[in-house]
């Protein structure tokens, strides 16, 4: 069975009541392809405005998640409240997450169980700098951040799998077609090897990147690339042309 193709929006912390209801309308509005998994990230504060005025089968991710069920953790969010506001997804360790904030691979793959645990599916976030691109160490950063997942659960049904190259989130650089499939092929590969072969096949590993209306055609031919999450072009109307980019 073909995976079904999946196009993530990470607003990051972008936004107000009344763009969030702007981008919303226009979703709400368009044609978008019906063989498309949609799923959008607001910033926490308009999670419940967003999942209020969204149209039925488009879907709401927080951007993050605690690995606590409760308690003293000033700022945090956590699954269970999540799933009170009918939140379904979460983003876990996107870079700037990484990188900012120091979230080390551990502390992403224990979000990552909690969430599952917990019933809500997770946008795995995973990349290599250009540092470690330019020293030959992509897949070999990429499979480590994969390894303290796979070190913490066993069933990967609930988890896409979003490779994001650090060095062209939000610089307007993208990695070639080749690059992309070349990164997404040895993360499958991966799966298959340290896994099983039916979370090799079944698990959707999308791309991420400076993802816009221009080159998400392209990039959506490629055999392993099964979607987008896209940052900056989610704002715009541009975004529906990247859901629809397989028409």
């Amino acid at each position: 069975m073909a995976r079904q193709f999946f196009v993530g929006g990470n607003f990051k912390m972008n936004g107000s009541v009344e763009t969030i209801k702007k981008i919303v309308g226009y979703l709400n509005d368009a044609k978008l392809d019906d063989n498309v998994e949609v799923v959008i990230a607001p910033p926490t504060l308009y999670l419940l405005l967003a999942r209020e005025h969204l149209k039925p089968g488009l879907q709401i991710a927080a951007q993050n998640v605690f690995d606590r069920p409760n308690g003293a953790f000033t700022g945090e969010i956590s699954v269970d409240q999540l799933k009170d506001s009918n939140i379904k997804w979460t983003l876990v360790g996107h870079s700037e997450r990484r990188t900012i904030l120091r979230e080390e691979d551990d502390f992403v793959a224990a979000k990552t169980k909690a969430a599952l645990d917990g019933g809500v599916s997770v946008i795995l976030c995973i990349g290599e700098s250009l540092e470690e691109r330019e020293a030959d160490k992509t897949i070999e950063v990429v499979t480590k951040q994969l390894k303290a997942v796979s070190d913490k659960i066993s069933d990967w049904s609930k988890i896409v799998i979003a490779y994001e190259p650090i060095w062209a989130i939000g610089t307007g650089k993208v990695a070639s077609i080749a690059q992309a499939q070349e990164v997404h092929a040895a993360i499958r590969s991966w799966l298959k090897k340290e896994v099983s072969e039916e979370a090799a096949e079944k698990t959707r590993i999308i791309y991420g990147g400076s993802v816009s209306e221009k080159n998400c055609k392209d990039l959506s031919t490629q055999s392993d690339i099964d979607g987008f999450l896209v940052g900056g072009a989610s704002l715009k109307p541009a975004f529906v042309d990247i859901i629809n980019s397989r028409l």
